[in-house]
């Protein structure tokens, strides 16, 4: 059996901007794949390329086994997209706006009705489907943009950040749903820079960092190659780099620690490694404390995924995120966008 989505080598330029550099990855009939990075690490570019909305610059791009690039067209009725952002006529009802999205996907009239029920069942419509899209919810929208990726029953539904914005209740309905997909026999793809949510929901998950995948595999086979207990400690704020430097060659010293990484976006904040013990964290204070480094806060984990992004690039998806914003160049974003 062909796999359901098949990314080879993929890149993507805009203008002197590298959005996908080298991404590869592969996600099988049937399960939830997610894609886990910071913003700007070239996700969005991947996904429009998988569903026909920007042509690569090279790579291969299969859909069940159909080329993306030489049969847009057939490869298109095999894929369902939900964007980040959609902005629904706000005049139409929610069952009007399906029916637009049916005749678009030239579903005969009869098949259109029966399906434009049937999403509106599965995710909780029915008694919304008649009121105009304006006087909708965050979450009743978002909602609504999946029935309308559902319609024309894709083989691979494709999500890019489906839960950005909203609040807790309406995500946990969202993933509700997308398990119950899966349960069906639905391929989902999912895009997110939420940990929790990939962690969650994916079956597998592919980490891409400044367009390239830097690690695949499931969340827990991940999270086992890191190893140990997570500490993460904060020392006193002033001369930051010096007192880092200080604490990493003292805490390298302890006998149960594998590894401490400095984060690259604050100084004085370091994240260890460790066998893990019952007195990792006692001994850690004391031994700081008696170099007169004293520590503001301190925490102890199992790993995350936040571990294992952190463990390949030397920084946390949040040192990632804060980095994307500080040299963000909004006119490459927006021609991007108008591409």
């Amino acid at each position: 059996m062909a796999p359901a989505v098949l990314i080879q080598n993929l890149q993507k330029h805009y203008g002197t901007v590298v959005a996908v550099k080298d991404v590869s990855f592969q996600v099988e009939p049937g399960e939830i794949f997610g894609l886990l990075g910071p913003n700007g690490a070239g996700k969005t570019t991947t996904l429009r390329a998988l569903c026909t909305l920007t042509t690569p610059d090279a790579g291969k791009i299969e859909v069940s086994g159909i080329s993306v690039l030489d049969n847009p067209k057939l490869a298109r009725q095999r894929l369902g997209y939900v964007a980040q952002e959609v902005a629904p006529d706000k005049v139409l009802t929610g069952r009007e706006l399906l029916q637009l999205q049916a005749a678009l996907y030239h579903l005969p009239k009869a098949i259109a009705k029966q399906r434009i029920d049937t999403v509106l069942n599965l995710l909780g419509l029915q008694e919304y489907a008649n009121k105009k899209t304006g006087t909708y919810s965050g979450g009743l929208r978002k909602r609504l943009d999946l029935a309308a990726g559902l319609l024309h029953a894709p083989d691979v539904l494709v999500l890019d950040e489906p839960t950005v914005g909203l609040d807790i209740e309406s995500r946990f309905v969202v993933w509700d749903f997308l398990r119950k997909l899966r349960a069906s026999g639905t391929t989902v793809v999912i895009t997110s820079h939420y940990l929790e949510e990939i962690d969650a929901l994916a079956d597998r998950v592919a980490i891409i960092d400044r367009g390239v995948v830097i690690a695949a595999g499931t969340p827990s086979q991940l999270k086992d190659q890191v190893g140990g207990d997570r500490i993460t400690l904060r020392i006193r704020e002033f001369s930051p780099s010096e007192e880092a430097e200080k604490a990493k060659d003292l805490l390298q010293a302890l006998p149960f620690v594998q590894e401490v990484i400095i984060n690259s976006a604050q100084g004085n904040s370091l994240n260890l490694v460790v066998t893990p013990q019952n007195d990792a964290l006692i001994t850690i204070q004391q031994a700081l404390n008696a170099a007169n480094l004293p520590i503001f806060g301190i925490a102890q984990s199992r790993p995350s995924l936040d571990d294992v992004y952190l463990a390949a690039t030397g920084r946390t998806l949040m040192d990632a995120e804060l980095a994307a914003v500080a040299t963000r160049d909004p006119k490459a974003e927006k021609k991007q966008n108008m591409r």
